[in-house]
């Protein structure tokens, strides 16, 4: 039950600080260390999508090294690429799955097992969103549920860090367009 609570304590307070933040880097690292902390796991690495090269893009992580974070591009069609389709995936052994990309770098990171869940928006997959164990671990409906929580929240935040920093320069553009002297006053 105690682990229960502190699940619900770290949606709040992730929910809490992304709804304060307008910096997409910040909602990040925060989320990945929150993670990381609540189910005191090894690592939390969040990924997003870029759509050119089908790569996983490292935006965030906590508790994993540089040089595991850093190992080489993260195909979204070979890593765990079912998560990105079909939703979360638990992959108790990383030694012996095939579906991960990089087997011998997790083995010598000392994970021993990965959960990944899709990062989605407006049905749309912008990334995903992995927890890392050190012990072999079976993941359970409440820890799924939990990381899906997060990684709903995180991906709306994400989004609207977007939007308004989009607001912002069309705001900016829009005055350095008008000339006052132009302008028409309606009274």
């Amino acid at each position: 039950m105690k682990k229960q609570l502190i699940n619900y304590e770290t949606l709040r307070k992730i929910t809490e600080a992304v709804s304060q933040t307008k910096d997409p880097e910040d909602v990040v690292l925060l989320t990945v260390e929150s993670v990381r902390r609540a189910m005191k796991v090894k690592g939390c690495m969040l990924f997003l999508v870029d759509r050119k090269s089908d790569e996983l893009v490292v935006a965030g992580s906590s508790g994993l090294s540089d040089d595991y974070v850093n190992k080489g591009p993260v195909s979204s069609l070979k890593s765990i690429a079912d998560s990105l389709k079909d939703g979360p995936v638990a992959i108790h052994n990383v030694s012996d799955d095939p579906r991960i990309q990089y087997p011998e770098e997790a083995v010598k990171e000392g994970i021993a097992s990965i959960m990944s869940v899709p990062l989605t928006l407006h049905g749309n997959v912008m990334g995903a969103l992995r927890v890392y164990t050190a012990e072999l671990w079976d993941f359970t409906l409440e820890d799924v549920n939990f990381v899906q929580a997060v990684a709903q929240i995180v991906s709306m935040a994400i989004d609207m860090c977007r939007i308004n920093k989009g607001l912002k320069t069309s705001i900016e553009i829009l005055k350095t367009m008008r000339d006052p002297a132009k302008l028409k006053i309606v009274r």
